[in-house]
């Protein structure tokens, strides 16, 4: 009883009346600094009442919106980005991959059309390709006389090479240069040739002129390449890329044609991207079949894990030490697994939690190549002489 006779006390006490509470709002709200309430109590027209409550009200409405967007653009985690242009002495020089845009040798192929349409298949590995059913029945009949075909050694035996016959001249930094310099890989475009595949030490590469001369013989009388089925070109794809990596062709990749001199002028671009929150940028992730991480590298890897995984082999151009697919597994398995990739959008790349996020660290090429014709009248003479071939045939 007495607990209950001191709260009433002090709730008596605590509590002012009712008129003495309202006149303490009244007092308050006229000696207030906030001056939108002092005009709305001490103002006697309604109409200026309703004039001032609109603008408080507006005003807090503003307040409680600046508030609420600075926390919500201090957790979006704001990117500055810095430019920095620094003059480098001396600088790696990249890796140079070069292919024919010939494929395979006469000599190697008696169908071209389900040759091609093989390839076709195969490349769709690396990129979209919309498979013509009107072939279908060719490519059964070759599929069944030829089941223990591996297309990986035909294309090795058979395809583009490079030696002192399609490699008239290489010069590097002035030393000369051979085949054997060069990396085989496989590509879109078959058997392909790298060269500083080892990543070369830092050179100064700041004139003009120095760095990696080439001459190459493309032997069109070789030429396998059937315009009907879009193959029109002849010349040299190349694309220049890190060591590091491997080549990519698809967008990037430049073409010479054949009778002229293509000078190409590089500059090193590096670009280093932050990690979430700030950038898009995944850190920990690791590639089993490459020594950096890259984009590209890890959509091969992901095409090549879930071919092995639904067909129980792995293509040749994609990396892995699967059992290598023939080709009733290409035309049966490898093929759809890539267009269910395609239509399901199993893989995305770019953001944070994709399948294959953008690289932390990127370092790109990008060149300018300017042309000219090859070889004036003097100049074909003495190489026609050094060859041994005639002027038209290296026009």
């Amino acid at each position: 009883g007495i607990l209950e006779k001191i709260r009433l006390y002090l709730i008596e006490k605590l509590l002012p009346r009712l008129e003495d509470r309202r006149k303490y709002h009244e007092d308050f709200a006229a000696s207030t600094s906030f001056h939108g309430v002092h005009n709305i109590v001490q103002t006697q027209s309604k109409t200026r009442k309703v004039l001032w409550l609109l603008v408080v009200t507006g005003c807090l409405a503003i307040v409680v919106w600046q508030i609420c967007s600075r926390f919500i653009y201090y957790f979006s985690w704001p990117t500055t980005t810095t430019v920095v242009v620094q003059y480098v002495e001396k600088v790696k020089f990249p890796a140079v991959t070069f292919c024919n845009l010939n494929r395979f040798q006469a000599h190697a192929v008696s169908n071209l059309k389900i040759i091609f349409l093989i390839w076709n298949i195969v490349s769709g590995v690396l990129k979209k390709f919309a498979m013509e059913d009107k072939y279908s029945q060719e490519l059964n009949d070759f599929l069944l006389g030829n089941q223990n075909f591996s297309i990986k050694e035909f294309t090795r035996k058979n395809g583009f090479y490079l030696n002192s016959s399609t490699l008239l001249k290489c010069e590097f930094f002035g030393k000369p240069c051979y085949p054997q310099d060069f990396e085989h890989v496989f590509t879109e475009y078959g058997n392909c040739f790298t060269f500083n595949h080892n990543d070369l030490p830092a050179r100064r590469v700041s004139l003009s002129g120095r760095g990696l001369h080439l001459l190459f013989d493309v032997q069109q009388e070789q030429f396998t390449d059937e315009p009907a089925l879009g193959y029109t070109d002849a010349g040299i794809t190349f694309v220049i890329h890190s060591p590091e990596e491997l080549p990519r062709f698809d967008g990037l990749g430049l073409l010479t044609q054949v009778g002229v001199h293509a000078q190409v002028a590089i500059r090193q671009l590096k670009s280093i991207i932050q990690e979430y929150p700030w950038g898009e940028c995944k850190p920990d992730i690791q590639l089993q079949y490459h020594k950096i991480y890259s984009t590209n590298g890890c959509l091969q890897e992901y095409k090549a894990r879930y071919i092995q995984d639904w067909c129980g082999c792995l293509p040749f151009i994609l990396p892995g030490n699967g059992i290598e697919c023939d080709l009733l597994k290409f035309y049966n398995c490898v093929y759809p697994a890539i267009y269910d990739i395609e239509v399901k959008g199993l893989c995305t790349v770019g953001t944070h939690n994709s399948t294959c996020p953008v690289a932390c660290e990127e370092t790109d090429y990008p060149t300018t190549v300017t042309y000219s014709s090859f070889g004036g009248e003097k100049a074909m003479k003495y190489i026609s002489a050094k060859l041994k071939k005639s002027p038209e045939y290296i026009r």
